[in-house]
């Protein structure tokens, strides 16, 4: 691990970051308008949906207003890469439960992060891993009982 200060991303990635909310806002917005929004008093699917997506399209206006003054985001260096293996990885998780259950992808989920992405040790990554699922499980679905795919 370094000490010191990593170069600035530049205004380039920050109108980048920028369209990508915008873009990631204006479509929410689509999206839910085609669920119906109702009224305040009656509201539908869409409702909340569009005023989240709504706001964040607007901070997505503002920070592409700030992105050229605006240095305190770190440029991409190889270690970045982590935060798009994680990515991925929850992708994959998410895919998985659906099918398989909770249970599985999860454990599996939580080694990957602790043991590559974290460096922890085999043991505390594969004991942590097991612990965090069985706190979830007791949690979601036996005291709250939430509706999730589950094996058990």
């Amino acid at each position: 691990m370094t000490t010191g200060t990593r170069p600035a991303a530049g205004a380039l990635a920050g109108y980048g970051v920028a369209a990508v909310v915008v873009g990631l806002g204006t479509a929410g917005v689509v999206f839910s308008l085609g669920l119906g929004t109702g009224t305040l008093s009656d509201p539908a699917a869409g409702t909340w949906p569009l005023f989240v997506s709504s706001v964040l399209t607007v901070l997505g206006l503002a920070l592409a207003l700030t992105a050229r003054s605006t240095n305190d985001a770190e440029r991409f260096v190889p270690a970045s890469l982590k935060v798009l293996v994680g990515l991925g990885t929850l992708l994959v998780f998410a895919l998985l439960v659906g099918t398989v259950g909770f249970e599985i992808p999860a454990v599996v989920l939580a080694f990957v992060w602790l043991r590559f992405l974290g460096r922890e040790s085999w043991r505390v990554s594969i004991v942590g891993g097991v612990a965090m699922v069985v706190a979830f499980y007791l949690v979601f679905v036996v005291a709250l009982r939430v509706t999730i795919p589950h094996l058990f």
